[in-house]
């Protein structure tokens, strides 16, 4: 267990403000994500694994899940839970702004788990 300063404590399916990593480029940017795993990972760590949300205006890419209540997500604009674009990331970097809808939580489960238990013969 991680001692010392607190740490702000997360919940899966928390839309939070993250400072997230791109994989092409060494910047960051503050965007959204939803956090997929907190509990053991957060306690033990001080990590999150984070789905990036981007704008539902950008070219969609398959796996995308639409952000279905803007205003309990705390988001700005319509939106889409990227399942492709996962990140581990510090708690002490987050921000908590909304919670992710009860029926998106089903699609993007559903995606994340399918995507995770793939393998190659």
């Amino acid at each position: 267990m991680r001692t010392g300063v607190p740490m702000p404590d997360f919940d899966a399916w928390d839309i939070i403000k993250v400072p997230f990593p791109y994989t092409d480029r060494p910047v960051r940017e503050h965007r959204p994500a939803v956090v997929v795993a907190a509990n053991g990972i957060q306690r033990e760590h001080g990590l999150l694994w984070v789905l990036m949300i981007t704008s539902a205006e950008n070219r969609g890419w398959p796996g995308d899940v639409g952000v279905s209540n803007l205003s309990e997500a705390g988001l700005p604009a319509e939106s889409v839970v990227r399942t492709a674009k996962i990140a581990t990331i510090e708690i002490k970097e987050a921000e908590r702004i909304g919670s992710l809808p009860a029926d998106d939580r089903i699609l993007v489960a559903h995606y994340l788990t399918t995507g995770l238990a793939r393998t190659t013969n």
